[in-house]
């Protein structure tokens, strides 16, 4: 790409969090230790441009997560550990591992009630995202993670349907002599973890292999959780000028425990409890969450492969994947009294069956004195569920399995082509994309006694993306984009109709228009300034319709509109040390009202600010590190009409302290770290919309976690 020479080199910090990339593929190498007097690396991103690219000229706001800040101190066990830094998202653990964590971009996505939708979820290039938007972030592998690509604003469109924002993961290579690691923590609330991997070359084969336990009893009442994960990567060179990678992952939790949410007053009484349950006549004080057994038991299995071909500039890129996942839930609530035809029954279980490819082929000429890269390519996913529910009561015991009540085939489908532009000449790099999302749904109802429910529904729109970025200075990049975007109801969001009947195919899909103006500048030599003003206004909106007896219904609402600013820093200084930190502004409202909402009101889940600010130290040889981390968010609504007790803003103090030994072939590591130092009590994240009003979700006061990891090298 041509580009102005820079005169001064970018900020010392980021030589170690850069993505180096092993041999021009797009997959990231094993991060080397930071040398100061080597040329400066730049900070290579993927994720938008689809090829290599200097996240500096790039025309989006995007930022890198290095493998040094996923691993800094923590348990490697949720992605909000690492993600809290980003500007533009939030990413709220609910300390509830059967929902996962509730994930937003740019207030994308706030009003999930259980896993992610509205933000696309991507794991070495394989989709964790289900063709109708709902992902998981628990199936990331946070140990053998080398980097987190986070996309905000008009180019997430590129990436189809709910892409409101696109959080893309990459996994380390086997290089070099083989290692092998164990890694033991613990800390607060029975929480502990054991990882051991292997990694290294065999032959021209490099290989990672991964396996970890996470046990926690939990903060709240009813939330104990045993989280086990595999993960295995290999790469070879077929060629001088192809290479392969196949991956396969595991998640398996049994039994895991869900608190549910409390109401106001539980909260304040005591964050830890869970709500009571005012009819339970056999047990006084039981909570609801005890007396439903509620829980969720989740088996995840995921494989790829993905090959890639170069031909001088050119490449082409092939990816096919294929997993399964079973699932069982057992929610709070029971219709045990009233006609079967009337209920579906508090026992979900589905077996899900899904797969699906992806073909690419990217060109790089000359033109107009420039260089112009232009990728074509087509994405195909498929999910097949095999669903059924049943009464989770037998006889007077509630939180077992009893009749069924459901049993369905339910299919989704998207077949998505994209083409996409970049041309790069002089002071300018101007980009241009187009893609047609999709999405089918076909419903085979098999429990014919409340009727037949079957019914099936297309949804489709092109979404374009326009971008351009001018190098003003070699100092100072300015850049200004716009897209339309497209998020369709997701499988879980047409289940219900209002009043209780069955699928809701007139459910429409919401559209956005986004824009967004932004400067990326380089103070000195040794900090780094990323600033960015967006709006996106969305029509169709869809909000929560009705809720009670375990059915949620939605409906379209007014149109949105999103408006905000995002500030990030980061520098280093004298002494061993630096600061980095992030600030987002954004006022989420409906424009028109609708029902009982007013025009004006805000969206539900969406902070009007969040902050977060980080002052570090580290020894120059690297043997001994420090830091402080301070987090602030400000309200959250928990429902439309803001009618309700909104959750508190709050701000924390963390601090984390890391010391590193090697000796011979031995590498050694330990680590300290206290969340919440000053124990503030607040609530951690809300459940949007819920009739019961139990939305709050506590957060831990002050929590301790401790660790050490061994390697040898063979």
């Amino acid at each position: 790409m041509a580009q102005l020479p820079l005169r001064r080199k970018p900020l010392a910090l980021l030589y170690a969090s850069s993505a180096v990339l092993a041999g021009g593929f797009g997959t990231p190498a094993l991060a080397a230790e930071p040398d100061m007097d080597a040329a400066p690396v730049p900070v290579v991103v993927v994720t938008g441009s689809r090829i290599e690219h200097d996240s500096y000229d790039f025309p989006a706001a995007i930022d890198v997560v290095d493998a040094a800040r996923i691993g800094n101190a923590q348990l490697r066990v949720n992605a909000s550990e690492a993600l809290a830094a980003v500007p533009g998202l939030v990413v709220l653990n609910r300390q509830n591992y059967a929902q996962d964590l509730q994930i937003s971009s740019r207030g994308f996505g706030a009003r999930s009630a259980f896993g992610v939708r509205g933000v696309r979820l991507i794991a070495d290039g394989i989709p964790a995202s289900m063709p109708d938007g709902q992902g998981q972030a628990a199936t990331f592998n946070l140990d053998m993670a080398e980097r987190i690509e986070v996309l905000r604003g008009p180019f997430s469109a590129l990436y189809g349907n709910h892409s409101g924002g696109v959080v893309q993961l990459f996994t380390r290579e086997g290089q070099g002599r083989p290692t092998l690691e164990t890694t033991v923590s613990g800390g607060s609330d029975g929480t502990r973890k054991v990882d051991l991997n292997a990694q290294g070359e065999a032959g021209k084969i490099g290989y990672v292999i991964d396996a970890s336990r996470f046990d926690t009893d939990g903060y709240r009442s009813h939330s104990a959780a045993r989280r086990d994960q595999g993960f295995a990567k290999l790469t070879t060179r077929p060629t001088a000028t192809s290479r392969l990678t196949i991956t396969a992952s595991s998640l398996t939790q049994d039994d895991t425990q869900d608190p549910l949410g409390v109401t106001w007053n539980t909260f304040q009484r005591d964050p830890r409890a869970g709500e009571l349950d005012p009819t339970d006549t056999q047990v006084p004080n039981r909570s609801l969450a005890e007396r439903y057994n509620t829980r969720k038991s989740i088996d995840h299995q995921q494989g790829g492969a993905a090959f890639e071909q170069r031909f001088g500039q050119d490449r082409l890129r092939l990816m096919a994947y294929v997993g399964k996942r079973q699932v069982i839930q057992y929610q709070a609530f029971s219709r045990a009294f009233q006609a079967p035809p009337t209920h579906s029954g508090g026992v979900v279980d589905f077996d899900r069956d899904f797969y699906g490819l992806e073909l690419q082929w990217m060109a790089v000429r000359q033109l107009a004195g420039g260089k112009l890269s232009t990728t074509a390519g087509l994405e195909y996913g498929r999910s097949v569920d095999d669903r059924q529910g049943f009464e989770n009561f037998v006889g007077t015991q509630f939180g077992v399995k009893g009749a069924l009540r459901r049993k369905e085939k339910d299919t989704l489908s998207n077949f998505d082509p994209y083409l996409q532009g970049e041309w790069a000449g002089g002071p300018w790099v101007l980009t241009a994309g187009l893609r047609r999302s999709s999405l089918k749904v076909d419903v085979d109802d098999r429990f014919l006694a409340n009727g037949d429910d079957s019914g099936a529904r297309d949804y489709s729109r092109i979404t374009p993306v326009l971008g351009a970025l001018y190098k003003l200075s070699p100092e100072l990049n300015l850049y200004a984009s716009a897209a339309r975007g497209f998020e369709t109801p997701t499988l879980n969001e047409l289940f219900y109709s209002n009043g209780g009947g069955g699928f809701n195919f007139n459910l429409a899909p919401a559209r956005s228009k986004h824009l967004e103006l932004g400067a990326k500048t380089q103070l000195g030599e040794n900090t780094r300034i990323n600033a960015a003003l967006f709006q996106a206004r969305t029509e169709d909106e869809m909000v929560v319709d009705s809720a009670g007896g375990g059915r949620t219904s939605y409906r379209n609402a007014s149109s949105t509109l999103r408006r905000g600013a995002e500030l990030s820093f980061e520098s280093s200084f004298g002494g061993g040390f630096s600061a980095r930190g992030a600030l987002t502004l954004l006022r989420a409202t409906y424009e028109t009202g609708f029902g009982n909402v007013g025009a004006g009101k805000r969206l539900p889940g969406v902070p009007r600010a969040n902050a977060y600010a980080e002052l570090a130290w580290a020894e120059p040889a690297g043997r001994f590190s420090a830091a402080l981390e301070a987090l602030a968010s400000s309200k959250l609504y928990p429902e439309d009409t803001n009618l309700e007790r909104a959750a508190p803003g709050y701000a924390v103090v963390n601090a984390r302290v890391q010391a590193r030994q090697a000796i011979d072939r031995w590498r050694f590591r330990q680590f300290l770290r206290v969340n919440n130092l000053f124990d503030r009590s607040y609530v951690g994240s809300v459940i949007v919309g819920d009739t019961n009003r139990r939305y709050y979700e506590a957060a831990p006061g002050r929590q301790w976690m401790a660790g050490l990891s061994a390697e040898y090298t063979f």
